[in-house]
């Protein structure tokens, strides 16, 4: 993209600073240059606008949502004159940001009897929603497009009128059309696995799901506890599950039986003998395998992992996916929202559940109730979590220092479950005092099938390097138990010296988010430079996938652009490989200001949260007039 003489020349003064990535001469620019060049173009494509007719959002300065840029580390000296309140203005989670629900976006919607044609409403004159079509359309705002993905993809579109592209299914006597033969194909297919059942839901919120499996677990806990206090330190049973004597922790990790202490008794009445049939347990050996050896493992990310975005990553290779963190506790209380978070395509053929507890009771309910309502392949206990609000009631990274909750939940969830347990950890919690190493020792014997570590410390978050060397001492601990690596890969370079460490495999996570093709590029040994129009594609794809997930009226569309929003605040920390001075990009290195090679690729390349609108706006028609956004992480891993 050609820049002014005035910018040439300010650009051929450029220095480089550290921790800022190395891009050629020719495209670099400055702040207000880069955004003047984007306002300009944006402006010019749309026709102008007359100054009346302008919302506050078009009127709002270019750069004003735009975080400053991180500086160097400053001296200690120089430090203690700079007041925290600056230094920290612009790092971490974005703290009570501004929260509009899609729904406040459509002042009346269509009522639901007339959409999935029910006949009469059974709220009857109590309802608020529109029940005549004509007044509803009049009020609709505007189709966002001529085609609809849902009625091209599966032959129907069950949002009907409410669509926002309807005219692509719509007759004009108000009838939604349909094609049979896509229709007829489909018909008996579950593309989406693990959704909450109404049935479920109610048995939850009354608390009359039975819980048998668990119920024998914790009752050894309270029975072994009991016997403790009555004989002290004198000899307790040697099949109860407690870490001491450390020559049984072995035999109870690897027996799926139930604890044969003399006073409990078996779990079924008999008459007669008791046989094979009467109780059936999963030995470790019965269990179900998960082959986890030299994949590609796609992170469980909160809010940017959804299911859309997962899908978009298998296409590029991810081997494991994983849904987002979920809380036991809300799981258990049947929260819609959270068990959402469970939910499973089709197209992920290696998939498992992320859930965060700190107790042993609650955890391994959850796991029982995961174990028989849904479909997946492995169950990961986060401990590795390192925000306040998980790690001050003890869970996430919290686990980590509490051994001996740690170790009765991952025995209690692999006591309830027919699938493998796998751990997430960190480090440890202080900068300087790792712990990971004790506690993989440790694990391998409380049954855990798979461990991964995350190269940083709770303290350290994202403003350090990951620590790959001790990644790699710790894999030789956790042997023949699999651990995967995790921090920092950001290309197939870091890949190879990341496998050179004799980890068992890869997760990817802030990587995935900037550059979701990063797992083609792993399985390739190539870096990619992929074009602006080809990045577009793959936002028009994630936004299709977001459509049939969250659903393509007015609410699911608002959902899937602000979940879109989200990803590009970590997408524009892209630079294409073409601009670099130096391949590959690090995922600490700040991209300066630069000139993409045309338009788009500019506009992609901003970290102004209303250039992120704009290119939403491309794929999923004009914001509403009160629409309102604030990403929730700023980048603060730049040193």
């Amino acid at each position: 993209m050609e820049a002014s003489a005035e910018d040439a020349t300010e650009t051929a003064t450029h220095v480089a600073v550290k921790g800022e990535a190395a891009i050629k001469q020719e495209f670099l620019t400055t702040k207000d240059a880069f955004h003047g060049f984007l306002d300009s173009e944006w402006q010019g494509s749309k026709g102008e606008k007359s100054a009346e007719n302008e919302t506050p959002q078009e009127k709002k300065d270019p750069s004003v949502d735009e975080p400053d840029c991180k500086k160097s580390k400053l001296d200690p000296e120089d430090a203690k004159k700079t007041e925290k309140q600056d230094k920290k203005r612009f790092r971490g989670q974005n703290k009570s940001r501004p929260h509009i629900k899609p729904t406040t976006y459509e002042e009346k919607r269509l009522c639901l009897s007339v959409i999935q044609k029910n006949g009469e409403c059974k709220f009857g004159d109590k309802c608020i929603f529109y029940h005549d079509v004509a007044e509803y359309l009049a009020n609709k705002p505007a189709d966002i497009g001529e085609r609809c993905y849902l009625y091209d993809s599966f032959g129907k579109c069950e949002y009907g009128l409410a669509c926002r592209f309807a005219k692509a299914h719509t007759t004009a006597d108000f009838k939604t059309m349909e094609k049979a033969e896509l229709v007829e194909a489909y018909e008996g297919r579950t593309l989406v696995k693990n959704s909450l059942s109404k049935d479920l839901q109610y048995r939850l919120r009354k608390r009359s799901v039975t819980f048998k499996k668990s119920e024998e677990y914790l009752k050894t806990l309270s029975d072994n506890k009991d016997k403790k206090e009555q004989q002290g330190n004198g000899d307790v049973c040697a099949t109860e599950v407690s870490a001491e004597p450390k020559e049984e922790i072995q035999h109870v990790s690897t027996d799926k039986s139930l604890p044969t202490c003399p006073d409990i008794q078996p779990p079924v009445k008999t008459v007669g003998p008791l046989t094979d049939a009467d109780v059936i347990k999963l030995r470790p050996c019965e269990k179900k395998k998960v082959d986890f050896k030299d994949k590609l493992y796609l992170a469980p990310l909160t809010t940017c992992g959804n299911l859309p975005f997962r899908r978009v990553c298998k296409r590029f290779g991810a081997d494991i996916t994983c849904g987002e963190m979920a809380m036991c506790t809300n799981l258990l209380q049947g929260h819609q929202s959270e068990w959402a978070l469970l939910k499973r395509h089709e197209s992920e053929d290696l998939f498992g559940v992320q859930v965060e507890g700190c107790f042993p009771d609650t955890m391994t309910r959850c796991a029982e109730l995961i174990n028989n309502y849904t479909d997946v392949d492995f169950v990961d206990i986060n401990s590795g979590c390192p925000i306040d609000l998980v790690y001050k009631k003890g869970g996430g990274c919290g686990l980590m220092t509490r051994t001996r909750k740690f170790e009765q939940i991952i025995k209690g969830m692999n006591y309830v479950l027919d699938v493998p347990v796998t751990v997430k950890i960190r480090t440890g919690v202080q900068e300087k005092s790792n712990i990971a190493h004790k506690l993989i020792g440790e694990m391998k014997n409380w049954g855990v099938s798979m461990v991964t570590l995350h190269g940083r410390s709770r303290e350290q978050r994202y403003t350090k390097s990951a620590d790959w060397d001790y990644i790699s001492a710790c894999a030789k601990l956790a042997d023949p138990v699999p651990l995967f690596g995790n921090g920092d890969i950001l290309s197939y370079e870091d890949a190879v010296k990341a496998k050179e460490t004799g980890v068992s495999g890869i997760m990817i996570a802030r990587g995935a988010l900037i550059k979701p093709w990063i797992f083609t590029e792993i399985k390739e040994s190539r870096h990619w430079d992929v074009s602006s129009s080809e990045r577009l594609d793959i936002l028009r794809d994630f936004t299709n996938f977001g459509l049939e997930h969250w659903g393509s009226d007015t609410r699911g569309v608002e959902k899937t652009r602000n979940f879109l929003l989200e990803w590009l605040s970590f997408m524009c920390r892209y630079i294409p490989v073409g601009l670099l001075e130096r391949v590959p990009q690090k995922i600490n290195e700040r991209p300066p200001y630069y000139m993409g090679r045309n338009y788009l690729e500019s506009l992609m390349a901003s970290q102004n949260v209303d250039d992120w609108i704009r290119i939403s706006e491309m794929l999923l028609g004009p914001v509403p007039k009160n629409f309102n956004f604030l990403p929730k992480h700023k980048a603060n891993s730049y040193k």
